[in-house]
């Protein structure tokens, strides 16, 4: 029944409410604490000084110290149980609804919390803390997964004609999803086997973790074993060199091969966890009546089953193939200009000579670009973007002693011209020791209509690894950084703007093909010259940055773009193949060779095991494909309905009232039917992906 819960989503976008009727709160009134933006983010944070007992984090009072998750656990177990009663004691009607919701709510308020202090906490006794919080209301989650009591409070209800037809929409579709997070957690199995279910999924949990960790633990090797004149490149220890990652960047083609090799070296327990993660998902699907796991996940998802997925990578690849095999050659003759020895391509060598091609091409030097993209620049056209599209302005907001774990963590009030207060997003933006490197967003509060007619207000965490300000200088972005700042930042916009009756479905809380395309689309809005030139000045000079240099910064992306979709198109059938039919007929390693020859086109090097520094295998497990599908919508959206005017408001409320507004609240290939008046077929989403890869001939022939 919690299937919505704790929702992370990596680097990986609004709203009509619902109306009087579903309950709409009252316009909030504006704080006079909230200043600019901007301003914000290129000054450094005064804390508020005012004497008195400090608050906990996000201003939950229980969480000023570690041992606060206790509590805070303690509370939403005793909350859930007076819950499940009142819930089974209930008769049919709309209440079983909303006290299923309020259940969802009281446990989700401490996992989701919990999800993000353990891994961003800087205080080891928090992470440890929120890990314990998260396994404890994990494992009542699964009981109540497989409480038959409880289920048949609500299959009462979903038996009701007379009562089902009374209820609105989302009602419905709360209900049924409910009823569907029972169903695929076996709750129609008898005891024994529920048992089993519990179990397993409590196992699969701790594979997750323990996986998850080992993707990114470095590897060591004895430093005489590498030439003398790359040792300088790993970090030493004593007699060791350790590699913490495939160093993709590096101009010696010697620095790149020993890195991949030594980086994805295959660990023995790194390999049984994986075997066991995978046959463990596959036990459990079938346990509760599903051919694969592949087929479990993808219920109620825009593709619905792994048929549809694998037609889609397929009818992909055959389109790329052509255009790989050049972008290919290209890699391959560069190689030889500079490496004429060895010049066979290699997958250590497609990141790097992608990126000579871009910058040699379009004479894209990173470091032009940084001075026109301060972070208060960007977060001031963020904010002219969402009020010019959305009636929407963010303000920075003052924080209180232990409400952020950070000093450097910013507070943004996302406030609506004529609704007032949507909700929070607090910015995790800078560098800092043990931090994750990882740009995602975080569900820490799902928005909801309370039992007294308010609006619980959504919170969110944005997290980006951005270098801090220096004495003469504000925090300057990369172009890459900036794009990722607008594509998290769709993500809250959608955490905002999902503003649903039930926090079950509230913003981000929708099937993994469909949350992503809000954060893509605004990548869309970041590379276009209309949108940036609002806001890219020179942080000293105040020039604006110039149109040729956007322009061939757009163009340089679609340099071996092919190969690039074309690698995730690997990733994504190796996801699907793990997540079919079981026994798997290979090795995951023989597997992996195969797919990546066949799919991908570079050679396996012999001793390597890419899959098991594979960390979307546990929060995207057979649903990797979701970011190319994303992308194609939001390739449909953008060209449809913004290409021609980036800043069209009656265009942006109805991508708010259409693809925003519902959550997971309503089927998402409905919502997308919405937006593009249209039902999209495969042969469209493939469409949409490989019309991006065309070049503008303008700006070629412009820049040749």
């Amino acid at each position: 029944m919690l299937a919505g819960c704790r929702r992370a989503l990596p680097a990986a976008l609004g709203l009509a409410l619902r109306g009087r009727a579903a309950g709409r709160p009252g316009r909030r009134a504006v704080s006079t604490s909230w200043c600019p933006v901007g301003a914000a983010f290129d000054v450094k944070q005064q804390r508020n000084s005012a004497a008195g007992r400090e608050t906990g984090l996000f201003g939950v009072p229980e969480l000023s110290c570690p041992e606060g998750f206790q509590e805070a656990q303690d509370k939403a177990l005793q909350e859930s149980e007076q819950l499940v009663q009142k819930a089974c004691s209930t008769p049919p009607g709309p209440e079983i609804v909303m006290i299923f919701d309020q259940l969802s709510d009281a446990l989700c308020r401490v996992a989701d919390l919990a999800d993000f202090v353990k891994i961003a906490h800087p205080d080891f006794a928090f992470r440890e803390a929120a890990e314990e919080a998260c396994r404890n209301i994990s494992t009542m989650v699964e009981k109540l997964n497989t409480d038959v009591e409880l289920c048949q409070s609500l299959r009462r209800l979903l038996a009701d004609k007379v009562v089902m037809d009374s209820l609105d929409p989302e009602t419905r579709r709360v209900a049924e999803l409910f009823m569907f997070d029972f169903e695929i957690s076996g709750i129609h199995l008898d005891e024994e086997k529920r048992k089993k279910a519990v179990n397993l999924n409590v196992r699969i949990l701790d594979l997750c973790n323990e996986f998850l960790t080992g993707t990114h633990l470095p590897n060591k090797i004895d430093k005489r074993v590498l030439p003398e004149h790359i040792q300088s490149n790993f970090t030493t220890e004593g007699n060791y060199l350790e590699v913490a990652g495939l160093h993709a960047d590096c101009p010696n083609d010697l620095v790149r091969e020993a890195a991949y090799k030594i980086f994805l070296y295959p660990n023995a327990e790194q390999l049984s966890c994986l075997e066991e993660l995978l046959a463990s998902r596959n036990s459990l699907a079938q346990l509760v009546g599903y051919d694969t796991f592949a087929h479990r996940a993808l219920q109620g998802t825009m593709a619905k089953n792994p048929e549809t997925v694998t037609q889609f990578l397929e009818k992909l690849s055959d389109q790329l193939s052509e255009r790989t095999q050049k972008d290919f050659e290209m890699m391959t003759t560069m190689k030889m200009k500079l490496n004429p020895q060895n010049s066979k391509l290699m997958p250590w060598d497609h990141p790097y000579y992608s990126g000579v091609l871009r910058a040699e091409r379009y004479n894209i030097d990173p470091g032009l670009y940084c001075p026109f993209f301060s972070l208060g620049a960007c977060m001031e056209g963020l904010n002219s973007l969402f009020s010019q599209l959305l009636g929407i302005s963010l303000y920075a907001e003052q924080t209180q002693r232990g409400e952020v774990w950070s000093e450097d963590v910013r507070k943004l009030a996302v406030v609506h011209e004529n609704e007032g207060l949507l909700g929070y997003i607090y910015c995790d933006f800078f560098q800092r020791p043990d931090k994750p490197h990882q740009d995602c967003h975080f569900t820490v509060r799902g928005g909801r209509l309370k039992e007294n007619g308010e609006y619980q207000l959504p919170v969110v965490v944005l997290m980006l690894s951005l270098p801090h300000s220096t004495r003469n200088a504000p925090t300057l972005l990369s172009p890459g950084m900036m794009e990722n700042l607008f594509h998290e930042m769709g993500h809250a916009m959608h955490s905002m703007l999902g503003r649903t009756r039930y926090q079950h479905v509230t913003g981000t809380r929708c099937p993994t093909d469909f949350a992503e395309v809000p954060s893509i689309l605004m990548e869309y809005f970041a590379n276009d010259y209309r949108v940036v030139k609002q806001f890219a000045r020179h942080y000293k000079t105040g020039q604006p940055l110039p149109k040729n240099m956007v322009s061939r910064l757009c163009e340089s992306k679609k340099v071996c773009a092919a190969a690039d979709m074309q690698l995730q198109v690997f990733y994504a059938a190796l996801d699907q193949i793990y997540h079919g039919k079981h026994p798997l007929q290979k090795s995951t390693t023989e597997i992996l060779k195969e797919t990546q020859e066949t799919v991908y086109g570079l050679p396996h090097v012999p001793n390597t095991a890419w899959q098991l520094r594979f960390s979307h295998l546990v929060g995207y497990g057979a649903k990797y494909y979701s970011y190319l599908m994303s992308r194609a919508v939001a390739s449909m959206v953008w060209k449809q309905c913004f290409a021609h005017n980036p800043f069209d408001r009656a265009m942006g409320e109805r991508y708010r009232r259409e693809m925003l507004a519902h959550g997971g609240g309503k089927e998402p290939i409905l919502m997308v039917e919405g937006m593009l008046q249209k039902s999209p077929s495969v042969e469209d989403f493939v469409d949409a992906l490989v019309s991006d890869l065309d070049q503008d001939f303008e700006t070629f022939i412009t820049d040749s």
